[in-house]
């Protein structure tokens, strides 16, 4: 016969038993699935003019995203921020960003132009 109540651990999973703050079995993979290759662009369509360059394809969490997007952001010396997995900097700097990412080990792409 197993546990059948406790306030010990708080709340517990019901498949693993474990309280839900250790529990892996539940969580999704936070890692998006892509090809390997980070791909690197800019686009000013649809920002009133304003050049961004965009950062697809990290192969990284959403909080380790937001650690190299701040790294990303003093290294180029502007702002941005992380949309739906994408890191934006304001400004032309993918030539920058693409030797950024390739010093700290990424497979880089440029996409675009």
């Amino acid at each position: 016969m197993g546990l059948v109540y406790s306030t010990d651990g708080g709340r517990t999973c019901p498949r693993c038993r474990k309280a839900l703050a250790h529990c892996t079995c539940a969580r999704p993979s936070a890692v998006p699935a892509g090809d390997g290759n980070v791909r690197v662009s800019r686009e000013s369509k649809g920002r009133g003019g304003k050049t961004v360059t965009l950062v697809r394809g990290l192969p990284l969490d959403p909080l380790a995203l937001a650690a190299l997007g701040k790294q990303l952001r003093s290294a180029c010396g502007t702002g941005g921020t992380v949309k739906d997995g994408v890191l934006e900097l304001q400004g032309d700097h993918a030539e920058r960003v693409t030797e950024w990412l390739r010093a700290a080990g990424f497979a880089v792409k440029r996409a675009g132009r």
